[in-house]
């Protein structure tokens, strides 16, 4: 299978998917670090996807999104953003809205303690 037609599946398949380098336990950088935080915290069941892994799905992925960076966030097959942008829908509460309007459950105390702590 083509890297493409594997990252297809992948965020197809799944609700939530994070394409990061390191996985959701152990990122390998602080930008990885920073989205999965968010997602851990606010309890969203999300896959991981470790791009330092395979270096096709690492190149693949950006040319999939036509985004130059990792980590990048997909919901529901749609591509979302990177971590300025996941940080920005955060803390203005968009994501909330995201998972609302797409089925997927997180808490929402948890979410609002962020935008708390960062106010």
């Amino acid at each position: 299978m083509s890297a493409e037609n594997t990252i297809k599946d992948t965020v197809t398949s799944n609700d939530v998917v994070l394409f990061m380098k390191g996985t959701k336990m152990m990122p390998q950088c602080g930008f990885s670090s920073r989205v999965a935080g968010v997602l851990n915290f606010m309890g969203v069941e999300f896959s991981d996807v470790n791009v330092l892994a395979d270096e096709e799905i690492r190149q693949g992925i950006k040319e999939y999104s036509d985004w130059p960076t990792i980590p990048q966030l997909y919901v529901k097959g749609e591509f979302v953003g990177g971590c300025d942008i996941i940080t920005e829908m955060t803390l203005s509460g968009e994501l909330d809205q995201l998972f609302e309007t797409n089925g997927v459950s997180f808490d929402k105390d948890a979410a609002d303690k962020i935008r708390e702590t960062n106010a």
